[in-house]
């Protein structure tokens, strides 16, 4: 197994799963069906802390390359926080460690990675897929608001969870010498991505929503 292969196994066991986490529903389950600027813009700021300061834990505790990818991995989700509290409407702020359902959930599955291999395939891989589904439905909701300065920031956001996609995907070559351990890789991967949808699944159901599309 290789990269690449290992990602299109990843994506196609879990293709149920990102197509529910990116449809309009999304935005339904994180903010408690509060369809407004600031509720929308929080849960994507706790994204941002949650994965800021995991990254920041492993880069204290790895070695290269790890060390550097997941520092890498902290600054960005740094610069997305501040960007995003900025963004948010005067009065508001983002409660970094307010629960959220999805963001929770991604958080749990990383900070239960046994080894480098699982961090970088849980932090790099598995939530890069589900935060490209979820700022995905960030541009449309503002796109939709007409508020043309935050769908770009959120177009942005979007374009470095892919680089931190492919930077993953890239760190796992550097680290897998087996196909067992790009098994183990992609397992954990695809554990994040389950873990969300479940989470996605269960907050929907709270609110008497199905989360199956509508077909």
């Amino acid at each position: 197994m290789d990269g690449a292969d290992f990602l299109e196994r990843v994506r196609a066991d879990e293709a149920t799963a990102l197509s529910r986490l990116g449809s309009d529903k999304y935005l339904i389950a994180v903010t408690g069906a509060d369809l407004s600027t600031g509720p929308v813009l929080a849960a994507v700021g706790r994204s941002a802390a949650a994965a800021r300061d995991t990254f920041d834990a492993w880069a204290a505790e790895g070695s290269d390359p790890a060390a550097a990818a997941f520092a890498d991995a902290a600054a960005t989700e740094r610069d997305h926080y501040d960007r995003v509290a900025d963004a948010m409407p005067d009065g508001e702020s983002v409660v970094a460690d307010a629960e959220t359902p999805v963001v929770d959930a991604v958080a749990d599955a990383m900070a239960a990675s046994e080894d480098t291999i699982e961090r970088a395939a849980t932090g790099l891989v598995g939530r890069a897929l589900v935060v490209d589904k979820a700022h995905l439905q960030v541009v449309s909701f503002f796109v939709n608001e007409a508020d043309d300065a935050r769908a770009d920031l959120a177009r942005e956001l979007r374009s470095d969870a892919q680089a931190q996609l492919d930077a993953g995907v890239d760190l796992l070559g550097a680290l897998c010498e087996s196909d067992e351990e790009w098994e183990r890789a992609r397992r954990a991967a695809g554990r994040v991505v389950a873990d969300a949808y479940d989470d996605y699944a269960a907050a929907l159901d709270a609110m008497g929503v199905d989360p199956k599309p509508v077909c």
